[in-house]
């Protein structure tokens, strides 16, 4: 081999072995705070170049601030900072009640110390004077404290799965105390040197451990008891299903896991197989599909924790803006585990008029004695093949978690601390009003209806939510709001009660009978005569406490195009003109909107009548679609579209005919 030959060979070796032995040398370096001055000027040491017109973003959310390329809008989405805000409120009561044991006290920036307040009212000045002996013992029985930014021993180990910028960990850092440390992990490259970037900026390098690998893999890696984490919080782009096997084995005994599920389509019905496929639970369309979907999220996680003898109980699960978000505790024990099944139910769902009933998979009864528990297999279906009050079948749905969703006594923690101290939080109004809707919520009473699926299923007009809610109280039911959604009506009631009460407000409001077919679920349901009197009076305790207060309890659409975002790009190129250009050619695409009536008229033309084929359409030549037979062509193309009942001589009024593809 020739010289030259020789150089060539051995030059890329040489330059990856040197660039190894130089990331280990950086890696066991103290990371310092960075040189202000230097950040400015641009001439960081160790600063990675970047192309001619990199642009970045600096952003500022709560006590951290990052940067991130302008391009890449991935990095940072505005909509999230009430996910963020919670997930920092819930982990410092969590820390609170977890440090507590030990004896250490943590110390949260804008709260008041009252304990500090009562020693200084009560100690007297001759003790100040005049020291004695004991004063030493004093200091040491006094609780051990914990403050945000500083490393606590024995504190919390918290691992943020998949981090991007980091901006939720730095927060974490920065405004949660009692933290021993926290692991920033993501597995993209150019990610982690973002991370480290903005630890250096927010000096909190001591306690945030960026971190580049395939989270499974890590959590995978600290299964053992020793080595799990206190705290895994989990907000992935979409479904985080592949994520909750490592998740359940590397938290730590009685430790929280914190997930995040996007990927509301799957979760809301539209897709029921690939539901059963990520979470081992088909997914129904129904009104009351947010909740559903929290609870499919929840039995997903005990399902997967059962398998290594643990079992979850849940603290806090939210439905906020595209997303779900739970937050439960993780524990062990064989004996509870077995009254897992206990906890999951199926869903029959009338596909006629909604009405649902659940059905348990086993059964905890006492046995001989009192002493313990005995399981068996539930016994079923709680409804006939058809509906018992419109005839139509049932939809099965489920398994799905059948337990109350929250801890109300740890809500009611989150919910003081954070109105103790309002300015903590940019969005505290928001969890505010959130924390104070679930604290409302019948604990016991999965799933509800709404007042437009009612009134819609007959026909009618719409009751006033004060006017329902007193009616089943008036009845002697419970009955409550949900956060899910701003026109539930949860209640104990059976639905034939509920439809007793509907029958009752269509006779104040009748529905013109002859309108109807006798095969719907209104002709049905209306043709009952109703059981029970309602009485609409309305009561004073039908008005919820929120409600009264005027709390901000269901946010109204923060900004234009504020769903997920788009997912990460190789490379991390740019996407905000591409997405908003592509959005803007797709918008409607579907649609082929004609501005000249003539145009409109002769392209209606092309679609043949579908009352002509059946010999039905009184319109004749005035008809806006074609009676003439459909070529081969045009049949393959063409949608048969009813004809309008009336002449229409201009298309765009309103109950004009529309053909395939116009409004």
């Amino acid at each position: 081999m020739s010289r030259a030959r020789t150089v060539l060979w051995l030059s890329p070796t040489l330059r990856s072995v040197l660039s190894l032995y130089r990331a280990r040398f950086m890696e066991g370096q103290p990371q310092g705070p960075p040189n202000a001055a230097a950040m400015e000027n641009g001439t960081e040491p160790n600063r990675e170049e970047r192309p001619p017109g990199f642009q970045e973003t600096t952003i500022t959310e709560g006590a951290a601030k990052i940067v991130f390329p302008s391009a890449n809008e991935v990095f940072y989405n505005p909509v999230q900072e009430f996910n963020r805000d919670l997930t920092c409120a819930v982990i410092t009561e969590f820390a609170r009640i977890q440090l507590a044991a030990k004896g250490i006290q943590i110390k949260v920036p804008g709260e008041k110390d009252v304990q500090k307040v009562v020693v200084d009212l009560s100690e007297p000045k001759e003790d100040k004077a005049e020291p004695k002996e004991g004063a030493n013992l004093a200091l040491e029985d006094q609780p051990r404290t914990a403050a945000v930014g500083e490393i606590c021993e024995e504190g919390l180990r918290v691992l943020e799965g998949l981090a991007a910028s980091g901006l939720r960990s730095i927060r974490f850092a920065r405004e949660v105390p009692g933290l021993r440390s926290v692991v920033a992990n993501d597995a993209s490259a150019r990610a982690v040197a973002l991370m480290r970037r903005n630890v250096q900026l927010n000096e909190v390098a001591h306690l945030v451990q960026p971190s580049q690998a395939d989270a499974r893999m890590l959590m995978y890696q600290h299964q053992k008891a020793s080595e799990r984490f206190d705290v895994i919080d989990l907000d992935p782009y979409g479904s985080p299903a592949s994520f909750l096997d490592a998740a359940v084995q590397a938290v730590s005994e009685g430790g929280l896991l914190c997930v995040t599920c996007t990927d509301m389509a799957v979760l809301a019905g539209n897709s029921g197989e690939t539901c059963y496929s990520k979470y081992g639970a088909m997914a129904l369309k129904s009104r009351a599909c947010h909740e559903m979907a929290l609870r499919t999220v929840l039995h997903s996680l005990d399902l997967r924790a059962n398998c290594y003898q643990r079992f979850v109980v849940p603290l806090l699960s939210i439905s906020a803006d595209f997303y779900v978000r739970v937050f439960v505790r993780v524990f062990t024990g064989q004996a509870k585990v077995k009254a897992s099944a206990s906890k999951q139910a199926l869903v029959f769902q009338c596909v006629g008029c909604g009405a649902f009933h659940l059905q348990r998979l086993g059964k905890a009864s006492a046995a001989s004695g009192g002493r313990r528990l005995k399981f068996s297999a539930a016994c079923g279906p709680p409804v006939a093949p058809e509906c018992e009050h419109c005839g139509q079948r049932h939809q099965l749905g489920g398994p799905m978690w059948a337990e109350p969703l929250h801890d109300l006594e740890f809500v009611g923690r989150v919910l003081e601390a954070v109105s103790a101290n309002p300015g903590r939080f940019h969005t505290a109004e928001r969890i505010r009003g959130v924390l104070s809707v679930i604290t409302e919520e019948l604990p016991d009473v999965p799933l509800y209806y709404t007042l437009d699926q009612l009134s819609s299923t007959i026909h009618c007009n719409t009751p006033s939510l004060l006017q329902l809610r007193s009616a089943l109280l008036h009845a002697g039911f419970r009955v409550s709001l949900s956060h899910a959604c701003k026109n539930a009506v949860k209640t104990d009631a059976p639905s034939s009660a509920l439809w007793d009460i509907m029958r009752c407000w269509e006779k104040e409001y009748p529905v013109k009978r002859e309108r109807l077919s006798e095969s719907s679920p209104a002709f049905r349901i209306l043709r009952v005569e109703p059981r029970l009197q309602a009485n609409f009076t309305i009561r004073d305790d039908a008005n919820p406490s929120s409600r009264q207060r005027g709390l901000k309890r269901f946010q109204a659409n923060p900004e234009a195009n504020w769903g997920p975002r788009p997912r990460a790009r190789p490379g991390g190129k740019a996407a905000g003109e591409t997405v908003e250009e592509r959005r803007r050619l797709l918008q409607n695409k579907r649609k082929e909107p004609v501005e000249d009536l003539a145009e409109r008229a002769a392209w209606l033309k092309t679609f043949p009548c579908k009352r002509f084929k059946e010999g039905t359409c009184q319109q004749g030549d005035q008809c806006c679609y074609s009676h003439s037979p459909p070529s081969p062509k045009a049949t393959a193309e063409a949608t048969p579209t009813d004809c309008p009942e009336a002449p229409s001589q201009n298309p765009t009024e309103p109950g004009a005919a529309t053909g395939p593809g116009i409004e």
